[in-house]
């Protein structure tokens, strides 16, 4: 999922290393806690500190990956899904077998560091219209990877430690064509991650005690159906979702710092989608969604939350022209069992985009588009002790994006696409951690931030032969965001921790009837670890090139694929955390049989 999300213009992944290490993803220099994530048309979510770990989530089992950013042109969706300022879409496998047989899909990888994950497919069509799938992965990695140590003229060769994960999913899953008019899809998902967390590297030392479980459960329901007339559509979606926990440092005679937390969640959705006529579109959804939280700790308040969301979203098509607008309310309800609460919040939101086709003949889109929203406080940034504040304010976002997308076919055998963005973004009443003494910090609102980028992606398809084709593709991200807090703060009009000016990825790929072929690579200007940009926090750049060749083949009668990658083929020694240096050069090899 990383690499893949690795490839998109206006993307910054944080990844702490290693397989099973934590990967988060931001988008044009917003936060991680501002993009949402959805996961088969329902959002994921995680009230306690915000931010989705995207290493969950196997590539293995996903048919496409969306990224949207700012509004969504797509009226017919639930109104959490509009809630964010980027919405990373995931849609898992959902083919339909035409014959009523079982299906299976076994794959078995193994890799350096002790890197082993074996991975199951079940799919069958049971009756005319209903189809049953099951996946089932195990990921077990030692991750105890070599690293250069530097301290000034002297570099000595340093490994992992305390980095072992044992981690699983599974899914259960149905699809149930209802006639020609309705469809009902439901999902079962369990996941259990057993690892150590490495520290973070300091010179001479690599000792770390720190240990966690999480797990993650829920069952989610989609219905989706429309009128006799084709004119209206509805869609109900509701999910429970229940998620621990678990903290342990195991160098601490105390014990002080172990802790578990659990939240739960309710949430059901209902949309509606009228088209009156061939120029109008019409939509109205309404979500509602509870949380709690408790924990072990001696201070935990047992929060809990209530959430409505509605919207209202209206697309006109005339022509070449489109033009869409959004206005989402949203009401915020806190409390707290065990003292002061987060104060309750209401907004207005709106958005709207344009766009126009240029050339009458030619798909030369010309687009525009405009977004406010916020983001409500966390649990954590509310109520964690010694770190909380209930006196905080959301943080609120203006997005300003205009672009050009070209598609063009060269003759029968070369097709290409290409799109360029410019977009302004703001930030107001940022929420940061400020340090009231050595252990004590409050969470207050006291950022400005301000975004100024450009991203660029360009593809080209030329097919050799009926069985040989050359990819191409190439995406290039320049991104100057920026603290406009105080002017006479010493950080002031200085780039973001960890935000790169500069971000490149190049792919190409070669398919033929013999050993297909992908060569790619992704890397970013130097960054910064420090918002005040102090002696020895740079982060140099880096440059991650990857190598990939596979083979599709018939055995016994059955299709199956071996595949080998290797990744970061130049051995760069580099971090995209500081003081949590990532693999160098790594492989695995993999063989995908269909059953």
């Amino acid at each position: 999922m990383a690499d893949a999300l690795h490839r998109l213009p206006g993307v910054t992944l944080r990844d702490y290393g290693g397989a099973g290490g934590m990967k988060t993803v931001s988008v044009r220099g917003f936060g991680a806690r501002h993009t949402g994530v959805c996961y088969d048309g329902v959002m994921l979510s995680e009230i306690q500190g915000g931010e989705i770990d995207l290493s969950r989530y196997s590539i293995d089992n996903v048919q496409t990956l969306q990224l949207v950013i700012g509004d969504n042109d797509d009226l017919f969706i639930p109104a959490r899904q509009a809630a964010s300022a980027a919405v990373l879409s995931i849609e898992a496998l959902g083919d339909m077998p035409a014959d009523r047989r079982p299906h299976l899909t076994a794959q078995m990888r193994v890799g350096s560091y002790g890197y082993a994950s074996p991975y199951l497919r079940y799919v069958q069509r049971v009756g005319s219209g209903l189809t049953l799938s099951a996946i089932g992965e195990y990921t077990y990695a030692e991750n105890d990877y070599s690293f250069k140590l530097r301290n000034g003229n002297l570099t000595t060769h340093e490994r992992r430690t305390n980095s072992r994960m044992n981690s699983g999913h599974g899914e259960v899953g149905a699809h149930w064509r209802i006639g020609q008019r309705h469809q009902l899809w439901g999902k079962l998902y369990y996941y259990d991650n057993d690892r150590q967390l490495p520290g973070i590297v300091r010179l001479y030392t690599n000792v770390c005690g720190q240990q966690e479980r999480d797990r993650n459960a829920f069952a989610q329901l989609r219905w989706m159906g429309r009128g006799h007339n084709d004119r209206l559509l509805f869609k109900v979606n509701a999910k429970y979702n229940w998620a621990s926990s678990a903290y342990r440092d195991t160098l601490l005679v105390d014990r002080r710092d172990d802790a578990t937390y659990w939240q739960r969640e309710g949430y059901v959705s209902g949309a509606l989608l009228y088209l009156p006529d061939d120029h109008w579109a019409l939509s109205y959804a309404a979500d509602y969604v509870y949380n709690n939280l408790n924990s072990t700790l001696s201070t935990d308040r047992r929060p809990w939350r209530h959430t409505l969301l509605q919207t209202v979203a209206t697309r006109y098509v005339a022509g070449r022209f489109t033009a869409l607008a959004r206005l989402l309310w949203t009401t915020c309800i806190n409390r707290a069992h065990g003292g002061p609460s987060l104060r309750d919040m209401r907004r207005w939101s709106p958005s709207f985009s344009l766009s126009y086709q240029l050339l009458p003949d030619e798909p030369l889109l010309l687009r525009a588009s405009f977004k406010d929203i916020f983001r409500v406080p966390t649990f954590n940034e509310s109520y964690f002790h010694h770190y909380g504040s209930t006196d905080i304010q959301p943080e609120k976002t203006l997005q300003y994006n205009v672009g050009l997308t070209w598609q063009h076919g060269w003759g029968q055998h070369i097709v290409t696409r290409m799109t360029a963005d410019g977009y302004i973004n703001r930030v107001h009443d940022q929420i940061v951690g400020v340090p009231y003494n050595m252990f004590i910090w409050r969470t207050v609102n006291m950022g400005r931030v301000a975004a100024l980028g450009v991203d660029y992606s360009a593809r080209a398809t030329v097919t050799l032969s009926a069985r040989q084709a050359v990819g191409v593709s190439a995406g290039y991200s320049y991104q100057r965001v920026a603290n406009h807090t105080d002017r006479a703060s010493a950080n002031y009009g200085k780039q973001l921790p960890y935000q790169p000016l500069n971000t490149l990825s190049a792919a190409v790929g070669w398919t033929n009837p013999w050993v297909n072929l992908s060569l790619h690579g992704t890397g970013t200007s130097g960054r910064w670890a420090t918002a005040n940009h102090y002696e020895g926090t740079r982060m140099a750049g880096y440059w991650d090139m990857g190598l990939t060749a596979y083979h599709v083949f018939s055995w016994r009668g059955r299709e199956a694929e071996l595949r080998a990658d290797v990744t970061n083929v130049l051995a760069h020694q580099y971090e995209l955390v500081a003081c949590y240096p990532m693999p160098r050069t790594q492989w695995r090899l993999g063989l995908k049989l269909q059953l």
